[in-house]
């Protein structure tokens, strides 16, 4: 008996080691890549990078996306952009609905919470979604607030599906609500060059202001989302040497290089790592002109392969405006030297001793080798496959016990 149970924890140690690696990996996907193979969304699609909502989607774990395509999203045209955001935010379910599982419905019928509804933007439960299966297979969409006149918006086809993570269906029309469509208060006005001066920031600000072209750039940008990490002072006066000897052209770029044309809270910049494009991208349609955010705990740094500066206070946070303060002067790799990552020290030399016994195991100086060239992104599954072979060791012993 002992040994049968030992069995099943044997056969379970083994299953273990064979799914967890693939969980470790992790699993992502891009509604705007997702979308472009359909230029029938193209207007969807464009309007979920405007209102920022794709970033949104892309960083959800469990989502599906009700998409309508260009035809139907001509009901939106009189509405302004923060509207159209409270709208399309309804078409984003928080919850997987393939279409297998839209068909077998419990009851025939189910209420899915909405982004609008998630992000505390809805009052009440106007962010739900009531979902119903109708005989013959026909699935129809409408918002918990919806009009009596309102015709509900119906299934058409399953566009893209990736179990259990998004899945993207096309549905007839745009879902009515009378809360996501009520105008939006625009955002209090912000005098940039105010707030950069009275925290951290004052000679930053006077690049800007004297640059017309960055500064029109930056404040058309605002109001639809901007991320600026503005160099504190003493930042400023180490880099102005090296900025009085750029071209022009090139004094432009680089404080363009300082805006992100997205809003990103500090919660985000601390729990998401990735590349970032910036308005300085947006002006060189030839140059990349992105650099790396990453976060370690409490810390978030900008990475651009010439130097690697550190947000050391929020100026200002209120969407969809954030400014931070940074400890350097984010220099381009397109306008500067990138600094290669120091070679690492050579190995020491071993005794005579253990020179034989060195060549005997060659085999395992090649492992050894090819570990160090691996990423970082492979020490999980290493250790995983440490853990599994000591389990599966302890079980074998106890196994030979019985």
């Amino acid at each position: 008996m002992a040994s049968s149970s030992l069995y099943v924890v044997a056969v379970a140690v083994a299953m273990t080691a064979m799914a967890l690696p693939a969980a470790v990996e992790g699993k992502s996907y891009n509604i705007t890549k997702i979308l472009a193979a359909h230029p029938e969304f193209s207007k969807f699609n464009e309007m979920l990078s405007k209102t920022r909502l794709a970033y949104d989607i892309n960083r959800r774990q469990t989502i599906t996306v009700l998409a309508v395509d260009n035809s139907a999203m001509a009901a939106l045209d009189h509405f302004t952009l923060p509207t159209i955001r409270h709208i399309l935010s309804l078409h984003i379910l928080v919850d997987y609905y393939g279409s297998k599982k839209l068909h077998s419905l419990s009851h025939g019928a189910t209420a899915s919470s909405s982004m609008f509804q998630a992000t505390g933007s809805a009052p009440g439960t106007t962010g739900y979604v009531n979902i119903t299966s109708h005989k013959g297979g026909k699935i129809d969409f409408i918002s918990e607030d919806a009009d009596e006149t309102a015709k509900p918006s119906r299934f058409v086809k399953s566009v893209k599906e990736i179990p259990y993570d998004i899945s993207v269906l096309q549905v007839s029309s745009v879902l009515s609500s009378s809360e996501a469509e009520a105008p939006v208060p625009p955002p209090a006005p912000v005098n940039l060059t105010e707030l950069l001066s009275k925290k951290y920031c004052k000679s930053f600000a006077g690049l800007l202001a004297a640059n017309a072209d960055v500064f029109r750039a930056v404040n058309e940008t605002k109001d639809n989302g901007l991320t600026l990490f503005c160099p504190v002072d003493a930042a400023v006066a180490a880099f102005m040497p090296s900025y009085k000897n750029l071209t022009a052209k090139a004094k432009t770029a680089i404080l363009l290089y300082h805006a992100v044309p997205d809003y990103f809270s500090l919660q985000l910049l601390k729990s998401n790592n990735g590349m970032v494009t910036t308005l300085a991208t947006a002006s060189e349609s030839k140059k990349d002109y992105s650099y790396d955010v990453q976060n370690k705990g409490e810390t978030v740094t900008l990475d651009t392969r010439v130097v690697t500066s550190a947000v050391t206070a929020t100026v200002g946070d209120a969407e969809p405006l954030a400014v931070y303060a940074v400890n350097k002067f984010l220099k381009p790799k397109e306008l500067y030297k990138v600094v290669e990552a120091p070679a690492p020290a050579p190995a020491p030399e071993p005794s005579k001793k253990h020179k034989a016994e060195a060549d005997d195991s060659s085999d395992d100086s090649s492992d050894d080798s090819s570990d160090v060239k691996a990423h970082k992104g492979d020490a999980a599954p290493a250790v995983l496959a440490r853990w599994v072979t000591a389990a599966a060791t302890t079980v074998a012993a106890l196994l030979l016990m019985a």
